[in-house]
């Protein structure tokens, strides 16, 4: 018996954080927003720091540039039974076999689990030459990103082609998000994309190949976090061959035409949303209403003043919550083209690459 309880004792222990965590989710919609949002954080956290040595053993065996695939899968695999969230996909045999230049619409953070559904093998990321100074610097080296130098525009172009070249001679793919900045709103938007990843596509000669993640404001958004699931459609690539840079305007308008086009047909119409919280507050409407008062003689008199309660509609997206990030965001009211220099290349959040950002 006494072996039994030495045990069971240390398991009680270590249960009581994870009773409490439900506790405090079940309690309100905002104690599951933060504690969702913990575990998520906390989830991400942990396996970015497990993969400096998952990339160092994949790096001394020749694999630097499939890391990327593996703690990306790992990551969702995890998310996925931890926070029930789904990705359902379209249009993956667009990924299967065939390098491009990965251009997927950029939410917010929890474009991660996306990015975990379906990174493809040999896939490099583009970060700004900050973060290589940074505890992530040593992991996005290994795993063989791409950093491009905003502060300097000379230096910017030559990244680009420095990365056109290697990924032209080893058949690599890139994801980026060329949006630069994360766009939340309850409504399906993008914003205009910038042009970085269009010249390095046309350098390398390789397609483009849009990712669409429809609108999931219904599923997280500051203060709502729920389960559910995101359909992704993966649209068909897009030629880049015999493309100069004179196409590069008329190239960037196409790709958001039809990725924002997508983006709204595959995204659920806000008036037919129904989350908890809209229902909790709607019951709690109703259950507050006063009665119908009564007249003296028994008859019923209509009660003029209740009133039907109005929809719930979230307040709109926050951006503000600070914790640990793996790359920066651009002010959402930084809107204006950054300058192009002679051969094109942006500097300004050009590497449009933020695969972990503040929480929103």
């Amino acid at each position: 018996m006494a072996f039994l309880v030495s045990l069971v004792k240390p398991l009680a222990y270590l249960s009581l954080p994870v009773i409490l965590l439900r506790s405090i989710a079940a309690t309100s919609s905002t104690g599951r927003y933060y504690v969702r949002q913990g575990v998520y954080v906390g989830t991400l956290m942990t396996l970015a720091a497990c993969s400096v040595v998952v990339a160092a053993g994949m790096s001394i065996v020749g694999k630097q540039f499939d890391v990327n695939y593996v703690v990306a899968r790992t990551f969702y695999a995890v998310a996925r039974r931890v926070l029930q969230v789904e990705i359902e996909v379209e249009g993956e045999e667009h990924l299967d076999g065939r390098p491009g230049v990965l251009m997927a619409n950029h939410q917010t953070m929890l474009d991660i689990i996306v990015v975990g559904r379906l990174m493809p093998k040999q896939t490099s990321i583009m970060a700004k030459k900050s973060l290589q100074y940074t505890p992530l610097g040593p992991f996005m080296t290994m795993s063989g990103a791409i950093f491009i130098d905003r502060a300097n525009n000379a230096a910017a172009v030559q990244s680009l082609i420095a990365a056109g070249d290697l990924m032209r001679a080893r058949k690599l793919s890139l994801w980026i998000f060329p949006e630069g900045t994360r766009t939340s709103k309850e409504e399906p938007y993008m914003r205009p994309l910038k042009k970085g990843g269009f010249h390095l596509a046309i350098q390398s000669g390789l397609p483009i190949i849009p990712i669409v993640t429809e609108n999931y404001w219904r599923l997280y958004h500051k203060g709502v976090f729920n389960t559910g699931t995101i359909k992704v459609r993966v649209l068909p690539p897009i030629a880049t061959t015999g493309l100069t840079a004179a196409d590069i305007p008329a190239l960037t308008e196409r790709v958001r035409d039809q990725m924002l086009e997508t983006l709204r047909e595959i995204s659920v119409p806000p008036s037919k949303r129904s989350t908890p919280e809209s229902e909790e507050k709607t019951e709690k409407s109703h259950s507050e209403a006063p009665a119908p008062a009564s007249s003296s003689s028994g008859d019923a008199s209509p009660d003029t003043g209740s009133q039907e309660p109005s929809p719930v509609i979230p307040s709109s997206l926050g951006t503000g919550l600070s914790s640990s990030s793996l790359a920066s965001s651009a002010s959402a009211s930084n809107l204006s083209k950054s300058e192009i220099s002679e051969r094109g290349a942006e500097t300004e959040e050009d590497e449009g690459m933020i695969l972990v950002g503040r929480p929103t």
